[in-house]
């Protein structure tokens, strides 16, 4: 980095912070001006379903969308590199992705009135990302960046599943992940949730009984009973037995949730499993797909004191693991075909050269074209893990 570069950046990190949560747009923009003599500058929040870009405006909603796959912003987007428009009268606009540790937030489109150069358009990749983790401070403050995500009313429902999630996507040298939820404005009780270490990946998917408030309430307290235990340091069978616990205290056995507990190793790829009447996982090895089968344990909450005991896989650099729950296996098409694992297991290997983050997007795609509507009565969910495993340094 050029101290110019540095100069630049620090002074955009300083304005950002000192904006307000809802100003941030104003501040990049006044800083983008001063040091690149920019024109419009414009932030595009992705939507809940990944299918469009939704330019932040003022509250209550915003300007009209762009879709992601038919756009300018969505090549960057999808790309996860900055991409140059450029306009009939000399003009360009940079299009630049805002993504956070791996989670893909949006684009920050910037005109200009030449082509930038290499180290100018890293300059402004730097600044967008800058830009994401403010967004995500900011989103504790404010609703203008949530509320532009929005292409439709959540239900009560999916509000409280999506405040749950972790994000949609992260990101480390040893792994990658994505996650999606189908439909996105009316989710019922599938979830995943995820947290990274030094030494560990914990990855839990699970699917609670019931539908609308009933069950995403049920889904909340099973991730936020494993969430609470696994900050205690306990094991991970006693994550899922204290989780347990806590779902039987509430509902006596009426409600329950299923759940697939993972802790992966970083060094070594050894996993600890939990199948706690979970939902499926297909692994994707030297160009095979098949279901990986796990000794099954009773579901989260059945019944009063079960006892969870943990069984192990190892994985190897270029695994990936498909994660999918029963909303995926159930969906039936409008002649009453169910789904089944010869499609999903041909769309796992249709999408093999995409990257973990646009792995379910591209799987729920399909899943839609498949899907009878009138029949719809079950939400839909899949984590791709791609994993890389840990680096060993030259010589060693």
């Amino acid at each position: 980095m050029t101290a110019q570069a540095g100069e630049r950046r620090n002074a955009v990190e300083r304005a950002l912070r000192a904006a307000a949560p809802h100003e941030l747009l104003d501040a990049v923009s006044g800083q983008l001006s001063h040091h690149f003599a920019t024109g419009p500058v414009e932030l595009l929040m992705a939507d809940y379903a990944l299918t469009m870009l939704q330019p932040v405006a003022v509250l209550p909603y915003t300007s009209s969308p762009l879709p992601v796959h038919a756009s300018e912003p969505g090549r960057a987007f999808g790309s996860q590199r900055p991409h140059v428009e450029s306009h009939e009268d000399g003009d360009v606009t940079a299009h630049l992705p805002v993504t956070v540790r791996g989670d893909r937030l949006g684009v920050l489109s910037v005109r200009l009135s030449s082509e930038p150069d290499r180290d100018e358009l890293h300059d402004l990749a730097e600044i967008a990302a800058v830009l994401g983790h403010e967004i995500v401070v900011a989103e504790r403050d404010t609703d203008l960046y949530l509320q532009a995500r929005r292409a439709h009313r959540l239900t009560l429902a999916a509000e409280m599943q999506w405040q749950l999630l972790p994000g949609r996507s992260c990101a480390r040298t040893e792994y990658s992940i994505g996650g999606q939820l189908e439909p996105a404005y009316a989710i019922y009780g599938d979830n995943f949730d995820w947290c990274t270490s030094a030494d560990h990946l914990t990855l839990t998917v699970s699917n609670g009984m019931g539908e609308g408030i009933d069950a995403a309430l049920l889904t909340n307290l099973a991730i936020n009973a494993l969430r609470n235990a696994r900050r205690a340091g306990v094991p991970l069978a006693d994550q899922a037995v204290l989780a347990d616990q806590a779902i039987y205290g509430q509902y006596g056995g009426r409600m329950h949730t299923s759940a697939l507990l993972m802790q992966f190793e970083i060094s070594t790829g050894r996993v600890e499993v939990i199948d706690a009447g979970s939902p499926r996982v297909w692994r994707l090895r030297d160009g095979v797909v098949e279901p990986l089968g796990f000794e099954a344990q009773l579901p989260l909450g059945m019944f009063e004191g079960t006892p969870y005991t943990p069984q192990e896989l190892q994985v190897q650099p270029d695994d990936r693991l498909i994660f999918v729950s029963d909303g995926v296996y159930d969906v039936a098409s409008p002649a009453g075909e169910r789904y089944g694992e010869r499609a999903l297991a041909r769309a796992i290997n249709a999408t093999r050269l995409l990257p973990a983050t646009q792995v379910p997007r591209a799987i729920l795609q399909e899943l839609a074209g498949h899907r009878d509507t009138r029949l719809s009565d079950d939400d839909a969910m899949i984590v791709c893990l791609d994993w890389h495993g840990k680096l060993v340094p030259n010589g060693s």
